[in-house]
């Protein structure tokens, strides 16, 4: 990467920083309006759009770390105990806070991780979604009740705040995945403790510059939404094994999603691990081809391929792969790379130069493997490229899962292959240890209702006519296998952030035992 400071066409950068309140120096840790006065080394934050430097961060150390952890303890009596549509109303002024600043935190987002302006935009939108989603959910926390077999008692189960949640965010989402789980933890009554990913900690810092009004005006308790930004020198392993901490919620890759796994259950804690996707979708030959072609072509090269649910493995049939394989290639053809901030660009870069070598390692494994690259590869030189991160997004042609299509490679490596029967797709689809998003394109019933059926897709995502990325924040998202089986976002994916409770109340001046058990106690125990 470049050392020298913003670069002079910088899209309107300076005044976006200037608007979030990021310096040329940043703190790293707050406890929601408090910043902390860290003095740990200072890492620095540059842009892979164009290698230009945006800001320096002082990170968090260990005894910020425990610093703020003291005052997330503090802060979860009071929070715990504040009506839950109260809370919601906070998240609600959140919600409208994120709004306000929609446009400069997106094009932050898109500038320091390389997502295009657009799906920085989106990802700020999902932000104020959850918050809208949460709001709701302040109101709708239900138990249940049930029939006692015991006379005149009643039974019931409610939730109750879990307390402390550690979110540790990965970089290719950098503050859309913190809000999944931040407002619905925060209308659970829990409080929070954010770790963001070291390549993007300046977003990280943008959001509790933005949410500080809303905390203050509604006098929020030091130490309901904390941020410790720092790597794992300062805040690694002891995060993880903090008693404090009930509840790890954890994006990454599958290899750190067994490290934070094993270290969190040696002490009976909780994980919500959302790790790696192998995500595929099945063209029959029923499919409108043109519909999967537009879902395909996002679904792979969005992001430059770093979503967790970017599509990566084609399984098409027989009599309609040659047609689909020159309609793609022809897309692919006219795909434009360029700067994220630049309204033409379609691709940006990968996240940095570590993420250009695994791609081009993992390029090298499918021609060792007898696969055959079709498309693209190349790392791209010359004018507007000169932080070495751009890549053309690239096709192979494999026949089945071979090893490296079992790996997921958090590039734009697209893998094609042939199928003939739809049980022969389907397992090719299941075949690989990851299980997060899949999807299938048919206009016909009993292929689609298969692939939803029992013995169809083994993903806790799967769509009909539809891609593998870009998932509503209604439904719960997470998956199976080595994507760790976590559920983040909608549905009752509130219930990870809080403790259940069974109640039995006996309202009788008896005190039978339930399954009949008869226990004659004579008088001279209760006498």
């Amino acid at each position: 990467m470049k050392s020298e400071t913003l670069a002079t066409k910088d899209y309107g950068i300076a005044e976006v920083l200037k608007t979030l309140g990021i310096k040329d120096v940043n703190r790293g840790a707050c406890t929601g309006t408090v910043w902390l006065d860290t003095k740990g080394e200072e890492i620095e934050s540059y842009s892979s759009s164009d290698g230009a430097l945006i800001g320096k961060i002082k990170q968090a150390t260990t005894a910020d770390y425990e610093a703020v952890i003291v005052k997330a303890q503090e802060a979860y009596k009071v929070w715990r105990m504040m009506p839950a549509p109260k809370r919601g109303e906070i998240v609600r002024q959140m919600g409208d806070q994120l709004r306000k600043y929609k446009e400069p935190l997106g094009k932050l987002v898109s500038y320091e991780m390389g997502k295009i302006y657009q799906e920085g935009l989106g990802e700020v939108q999902e932000m104020i979604d959850i918050c809208d989603f949460a709001v709701g959910l302040s109101r709708q926390m239900y138990g249940l009740t049930m029939h006692s077999e015991r006379p005149r008692h009643r039974m019931y189960e409610q939730y109750h705040p879990i307390g402390i949640v550690g979110v540790i965010s990965a970089f290719n989402f950098p503050v859309a995945v913190w809000a999944w789980n931040s407002m619905l933890a925060m209308v659970c009554g829990d409080t929070v403790v954010w770790k963001p990913s070291s390549k993007v900690m300046l977003c990280a810092i943008a959001v509790h510059n933005i949410l500080a009004d809303v905390l203050k005006k509604n006098d929020v308790p030091e130490g309901v939404i904390n941020l410790v930004a720092g790597g794992s020198k300062y805040i690694g392993d002891n995060f993880l094994a903090d008693h404090r901490v009930p509840l790890i919620s954890a994006t990454g890759s599958t290899r750190v999603g067994k490290r934070v796994g094993t270290i969190v259950a040696e002490r009976f804690g909780r994980s919500l691990l959302e790790l790696g996707g192998n995500n595929a979708i099945i063209i029959t030959e029923n499919a409108d081809l043109e519909m999967a072609l537009r879902a395909v072509v996002f679904g792979s090269v969005g992001t430059a391929g770093q979503r967790c649910t970017s599509t990566r493995r084609l399984i098409i049939h027989e009599s309609v792969y040659e047609t689909f394989k020159a309609k793609l290639l022809n897309s692919y053809k006219h795909i434009r790379i360029g700067h994220p901030l630049d309204a033409k660009t379609l691709v940006g870069p990968l996240i940095d130069k570590g993420a250009v070598k695994d791609f081009l390692s993992a390029i090298d494994r499918v021609k060792d493997e007898g696969g055959k690259i079709i498309f693209g590869g190349q790392v791209l030189q010359g004018e507007g490229y000169e932080s070495g991160c751009y890549v053309h997004p690239c096709i192979a042609e494999v026949t089945g899962n071979l090893p490296i299509v079992c790996d997921e490679t958090f590039a734009p490596l697209l893998y094609m292959m042939k199928y003939k029967t739809l049980d022969e797709a389907i397992e090719l689809h299941n075949g690989v240890p990851q299980g997060l998003s899949s999807a299938i394109f048919s206009r016909n019933m009993l292929e689609t209702e298969k692939f939803l059926s029992h013995e169809g897709s083994d993903c806790g995502i799967a769509n009909v006519n539809i891609g593998t990325s870009g998932a509503e924040i209604g439904g719960a998202f997470g998956g199976e296998k080595e994507t760790g089986g976590g559920r983040e976002s909608g549905s009752d994916a509130w219930k990870v952030y809080m403790r259940r409770q069974t109640n039995t109340i006996n309202y009788s001046t008896e005190l039978p035992l339930a399954q009949g058990i008869v226990f004659d106690t004579g008088e001279e125990i209760v006498g």
